[in-house]
């Protein structure tokens, strides 16, 4: 059974708009297409549902006042125009919305944001109580003071992100594309998927790279990354573009809907496995892959044979096999100072106070293939 009724049912659905969908290069803002979306969103409202909605176009709303053409290629640019952009995009929903007696909230993220435990919590609370209060959150990456090192790289998963914080029922992303083709459609003949269950349903499908193309940062590619992440974690999710809002969330056949493959995890093991960022890493022998891979056992002093980066008790690792295969993540007990002294040692054979785990299998979530540090997996 499809799940798209599942999201025109959604009591609480997270909404994603591109830049590409909200402004042009020359001209900043287009207020019209912006408003035509919000009578969308205002709709939906009307019907008793919550919304989210995560908004790209801060950078291209400040590019036409500031006089700058094209998408800034370094980094004060582009911090300068989110700072005057995000402001005017803002206003321009907020006096939107109001025509419709809905009242808007600015979230604005950084990675850090929800790569820390204690700033994902806060996260969390904050959308929480602003739905509640009946506020439409507004949330966008907050451009005017992220750096590549602490960016998401595109909204879209924020976008997957944020429907995991928020607990939302559906995720809705949206862009100037109908949805995921089978080849490229603008250089030849190309089938619109109606519906993915898997990543071996795209197995065939050439999606690209993200790119820096216009006023945007993302492309397919990123789309069905957030899609796998929401999708896995047992969100359903559906790919289309902004003209078709309206029908996507009345759960109308329309774009690509990337139904259900998981359950939803904890918060914890969410954060763990999609929001983390690790500190370092510990290198586990074939047996201590074993047991944490097939059995899901917690990992012992003895199966670790080194210890990678500078990390304190409670931070956030990664646990890898002997060729460097990331088997998991989580967070470990002791310093890395502390665990030197203690490699390979049977338990029964430490000081008292350190025959704990080193990693506790509650705070563990299995990975199952490699990823490059400090990336978000799709």
């Amino acid at each position: 059974m499809s799940a798209r009724p599942q999201v025109g049912g959604a009591g609480r659905v997270v909404v994603k708009v591109g830049s590409s969908s909200l402004t042009t290069l020359p001209g900043g803002l287009d207020a019209a297409r912006l408003t035509a979306l919000v009578d969308v969103l205002a709709a939906v409202r009307a019907q008793g549902r919550e919304v989210v909605l995560v908004s790209s176009g801060a950078i291209a709303a400040g590019l036409a006042p500031l006089g700058v053409e094209g998408r800034p290629r370094d980094l004060a640019t582009a911090q300068a125009a989110a700072s005057v952009g995000q402001l005017r995009l803002v206003q321009t929903y907020a006096d939107a919305f109001d025509r419709h007696g809905v009242t808007v909230g600015q979230v604005l993220l950084t990675a850090d944001d929800l790569t820390r435990r204690g700033h994902y919590r806060n996260a969390r609370q904050t959308l929480e109580r602003l739905l509640t209060l009946g506020v439409l959150p507004i949330v966008n990456e907050n451009d005017t003071v992220a750096t590549e090192e602490i960016r998401f790289g595109d909204n879209d998963r924020l976008a997957a992100l944020v429907a995991h914080v928020a607990a939302a029922d559906a995720l809705v992303l949206l862009s100037d594309v109908d949805g995921v083709y089978d080849g490229d459609p603008r250089t030849g003949p190309a089938q619109l998927l109606d519906t993915v269950r898997g990543t071996g349903d795209l197995a065939a499908v050439a999606l690209g790279t993200a790119r820096r193309n216009g006023v945007g940062t993302g492309g397919m590619a990123t789309k069905v990354e957030a899609a796998f992440i929401a999708s896995g974690a047992g969100v359903p999710v559906v790919v289309t573009s902004t003209p078709q809002a309206a029908a996507a969330l009345a759960g109308e056949r329309v774009g690509t809907l990337f139904e259900p493959s998981g359950r939803r995890p904890s918060g914890r093991q969410f954060w763990l496995r999609y929001a983390s960022r690790p500190r370092g890493r510990l290198v586990l022998d074939d047996g201590a892959v074993r047991a944490v891979r097939e059995r899901h056992a917690s990992l012992l002093a003895a199966g670790v044979t080194a210890v990678h980066g500078d990390f304190l008790a409670d931070d956030p690792v990664e646990l890898v096999g002997p060729d460097g295969t990331v088997v998991a993540r989580g967070l470990v007990a002791y310093d890395a100072r502390e665990l030197p002294a203690l490699l390979g040692r049977r338990t029964p054979d430490l000081d008292p106070e350190y025959r704990r785990e080193v990693v506790h299998r509650d705070e563990m979530v299995l990975v199952g293939r490699a990823r490059t540090a400090g990336r978000l997996p799709g």
